[in-house]
């Protein structure tokens, strides 16, 4: 029997996949490419959900759309999972657009996680709705998004 340092990519794909989530939603945990800060930001929002998860959502904006996005998640798997798709379904959107994200939006992307994960979603969308409310409210009608 070989032991393993319990960080073996393999071992938490494993445990992932065992407990529900599919391998898209895997691969964004552990890839974690929309992951970080923007130092040039327009907007920068933070969100702790009920469970203690809290995300950091950095925003760029050029003429009404994301022109990047990224996003900080101290949480659970199905939390930065959630985020990390989220920030690739918004990035070239107008706000418009993003302002009309859909949980299941969010979850078709990820193609499945666990029930229980599901709050994740939400979280996630509340983070990014919070971001365009108060871009909007700082920018007046320069964010129209249309």
């Amino acid at each position: 029997m070989t032991e393993t340092n319990g960080n073996d990519s393999n071992d938490i794909r494993g445990l992932l996949s065992g407990s529900g989530y599919s391998e898209k939603a895997i691969n964004y945990f552990l890839e974690k490419k929309n992951m970080g800060s923007l130092s040039d930001a327009d907007q920068v929002s933070e969100l702790t959900g009920t469970c203690g998860d809290t995300m950091k959502i950095y925003l760029k904006v050029e003429e009404g759309r994301i022109k990047d996005a990224k996003i900080q998640v101290l949480g659970c798997p199905g939390a930065v999972a959630s985020a990390m798709a989220a920030i690739d379904i918004i990035k070239g959107k107008t706000l418009d657009e993003v302002q009309g994200l859909k949980d299941r939006d969010i979850f078709f992307m990820l193609e499945d996680i666990p029930v229980e994960k599901t709050h994740c979603i939400r979280l996630t969308n509340k983070t990014i709705q919070k971001a365009i409310k108060e871009y909007r409210s700082n920018n007046g009608k320069n964010a129209k998004g249309e």
